[in-house]
């Protein structure tokens, strides 16, 4: 038998199985075929079948509202800019959770060099800079309205930070000791090739933290999670880490605490998942070209329609955990809620 990491009330117990291949990239027929069968995935050198695994008709490689640099770029102008640290982090993200999910990313020494990828307002920032001094840190992030508002807002622990601002990281290869992201695959066009970017960037021994979201599987959540962003499954990380390279790879669940484990109604930061590099150089996964999608043109009707849906969903999200409060409140301690 083999344990998923697991934090919270729940546990997973983990059986072995036979792993299909590719999950990070998967059809819709695969999709169609799992959704009545529990999924298989992929750990360390084990394949495991979690008993509580959601499957979904929706690949995380078919692209949400804001997986693209243009639309990510208006939505963090236009709404996360103003939203994110007053109204998102409160309800999704919060000081607990950052520095739980942080534990194992394993920042052990002050020294360490660490990016902090898609680091936003540089609320993660703080977590890191407990445990490594500011000054070997750096936050990265493409949207300079969030990096404004990070470096509007920096506290002395951040005032030795380095700041990029970008979306592919400008480092050599085997540079960094710890590569840390909370809250940002979701935006990606393409987790495996950022994941893979991940690997390579990091030294031998040094170690992967991402930190990000888990799919739902109630009807109506999986509905508002599908037109707005990823929300992975907990499968699909594990494969995409493991067709990276990586070695050790854990998940360890995270969640508001009102929210007493449960997880149907997925989660905006439902998971910290790590690896670790274990050979020097590239990661060994082969991939195309990048798509240049930054230059695709944007239909403003479409855009406007579907900037709606995905300040809609937003508001859904936020709306759940509200109700998941009310609920914890309301019902007695030791009940399932």
């Amino acid at each position: 038998m083999a344990y998923l990491m697991l934090s919270g009330v729940e546990s997973t117990k983990l059986t072995s199985g036979i792993a299909p291949s590719g999950l990070g990239s998967v059809g819709l027929n695969f999709h169609k075929r799992g959704f009545f069968k529990k999924n298989v995935v992929s750990y360390g050198n084990k394949y495991i079948t979690p008993r509580c695994s959601i499957s979904s008709l929706k690949s995380a490689s078919q692209p949400g509202f804001v997986q693209y640099k243009k639309k990510a770029f208006l939505f963090f102008r236009f709404l996360a800019t103003i939203v994110y640290d007053h109204v998102i982090n409160p309800c999704h993200w919060t000081e607990d959770m950052r520095d739980e999910a942080l534990e194992a990313a394993d920042l052990y020494n002050h020294k360490m060099r660490v990016v902090d990828v898609e680091g936003g307002t540089a609320f993660t920032t703080l977590g890191i800079v407990k445990h490594v001094d500011a000054r070997n840190v750096t936050i990265l992030d493409q949207s300079p309205h969030q990096l404004a508002t990070a470096m509007a807002q920096l506290k002395e622990p951040l005032k030795e930070c380095k700041i990029i601002k970008g979306d592919d990281l400008p480092f050599p290869t085997d540079y960094v000791d710890r590569y840390i992201s909370a809250g940002s695959i979701e935006f990606w066009a393409d987790p495996q090739r950022g994941i893979k970017e991940a690997y390579r960037v990091l030294k031998i021994g040094g170690k992967a933290c991402l930190i990000g979201p888990v799919y739902p599987s109630f009807w109506l959540s999986r509905f508002f999670a599908d037109m707005w962003m990823v929300f992975p499954k907990e499968e699909e990380y594990i494969e995409w880490f493991k067709k990276a390279g990586f070695k050790d790879i854990n998940l360890k669940r995270i969640g508001p605490k009102w929210y007493r484990g449960v997880r149907r109604h997925g989660l905006i930061m439902g998971c910290s998942v790590t690896g670790i590099k274990p050979l020097s150089g590239d990661s060994p996964l082969k991939l195309g070209p990048k798509a240049a999608d930054v230059k695709k043109p944007v239909n403003p009707l479409l855009f406007l329609s579907r900037f709606l849906l995905g300040t809609i969903a937003a508001t859904y999200y936020v709306l759940v955990s509200i109700y998941m409060w009310i609920k914890d409140k309301l019902v007695p301690k030791g009940m399932p809620i």
